[in-house]
C-alpha cells in the first residue's frame, strides 16, 4: 500500500485480517500501524518517488497495490500486480493508457489555468466502492483470473 495520504488504511486492515493476507505499508515517514504479525511498515527516504520505486522493486505477480498514483499503477501493472485506487477504481492493462492520457491532459489544463480545481473530495461511497473493488480483486486472484 502506498500509505502517504491513503484514506483507506483501516479498510485494508479489515479486509486483510478477514482473508488472512499480509500487508506492506510503504511510507516516507514513520507512522503508527496496528501491532500485527501480518502487517509490515517500510519507511523509505524522502526522495521523489522513493516509495513508488520501493513498491515496484518489491511487488510480484498478483500482489495488490492500493494507490491512486496513475504512473505507479502503470509500473505495477507491467510487473503483473493488481492495482486499485482508494476510490475503488481498478486499473488494468487495458485501461491504464487512457488513465495516463487523461492525467496528462488534466495536468496540462491546470498548468495553463483552464482548470483550477483538484479532484473531488473523498466520500463515504468511495470507501464502499473501494471495499467492493478490493474484494473483487481478491476473489479474482483466488479463482485464478
Amino acid at each position: 500500500m502506498d500509505a502517504d495520504g491513503c484514506p483507506v488504511k483501516q479498510e485494508v486492515y479489515r479486509v486483510a485480517r478477514r482473508y488472512g493476507l499480509k500487508v506492506t505499508i510503504v511510507a516516507n515517514s514513520q507512522m503508527f500501524i496496528p501491532d500485527e504479525d501480518w502487517l509490515n511498515l517500510v519507511v523509505v527516504s524522502d526522495g521523489l518517488d522513493a516509495a513508488d520505486d520501493w513498491i515496484v522493486e518489491n511487488i510480484t505477480k498478483d500482489d495488490i497495490v492500493v494507490s491512486g498514483d496513475i504512473p505507479l499503477a502503470s509500473r505495477c501493472l507491467k510487473k503483473g500486480a493488481r492495482v486499485v485506487g482508494p476510490k475503488g477504481r481498478v486499473f488494468t492493462v487495458d485501461s491504464i493508457g487512457d488513465a495516463l492520457a487523461t492525467r496528462d491532459l488534466m495536468s496540462h489544463l491546470r498548468n495553463t489555468g483552464l482548470i483550477t480545481g483538484g479532484p473531488a473530495p473523498f466520500e463515504k461511497r468511495d470507501r464502499s466502492r473501494f471495499l467492493q473493488s478490493l474484494d473483487g480483486i481478491i476473489q479474482d486472484i483466488r479463482n485464478g483470473k
